[in-house]
């Protein structure tokens, strides 16, 4: 099972993918925990674990949230994300998103305000082909969106959750801190494009697709 709801200002991807009948890991929770909560309380199942493609903020606010209401319940939830990323949690959490931020000018570091939560720090640090909680999920380590940008690729059903470095007509951002443009198609043309044509991507924002549409459709990667 995934359900993907969309969260937050910037209407990001959040999935709930099923470890088994009543157990889920939440990918990216942007925003909207009282909805994320809701949908895994409709689903009747129990989160054991959060997973972040990336730190940035619009996959992560949400987080804090999730974990005191689960830990009420008696719930204990972990945090992984990559290495390159672990500061966008925890005490350095706000340093790192306002840095981030600012280079999208005043309005935005202001809107991060608004906004702001606390976030707990990281209990898990992924690396490449790391297996995700207990799912059949690896990680493949993608920078060029930020330094621990990732994807989670199930190779016997598959499915990838790409974050914000493939979408459906599109690619990622590379012009935050720790983006690189060429890094960034790197990642995509040798490690999610080699992927099996019919495999089913999960993007971090906007609609579902496939590698192979993407392989003939992307003009970002027809060059």
């Amino acid at each position: 099972m995934i359900e993907r709801i969309i969260v937050g200002i910037f209407r990001t991807n959040c999935y709930l993918f099923a470890v088994n009948k009543k157990e889920c890991i939440i990918i990216d929770p942007g925003g909207d925990a009282e909805k994320i909560i809701s949908q895994i309380e409709l689903l009747n199942m129990t989160p054991t674990g959060i997973v972040f493609t990336h730190g940035h903020f619009d996959h992560t606010m949400a987080t804090g949230s999730i974990i005191e209401y689960f830990q009420k319940k008696d719930i204990v939830i972990k945090c992984a994300i990559h290495r390159e990323d672990k500061e966008y949690l925890g005490k350095t959490a706000d340093k790192m998103n306002k840095k981030h931020l600012k280079h999208l000018g005043p309005e935005a570091v202001m809107l991060y305000r608004r906004y702001a939560v606390t976030l707990p720090g990281v209990d898990i640090e992924l690396n490449s082909r790391k297996k995700v909680f207990n799912t059949k999920l690896s990680v493949i380590e993608t920078p060029g969106h930020s330094k621990g940008s990732i994807c989670l690729y199930n190779e016997q059903d598959g499915i990838i959750f790409t974050g914000d470095t493939l979408f459906f007509d599109g690619i990622g951002r590379s012009d935050l801190p720790g983006g690189d443009e060429k890094l960034l198609l790197t990642s995509i043309k040798n490690k999610i494009l080699t992927l099996p044509p019919e495999t089913s991507v999960f993007p971090g924002h906007g609609p579902l697709t496939t590698i192979e549409r993407e392989i003939k459709g992307n003009p970002f990667l027809l060059s």
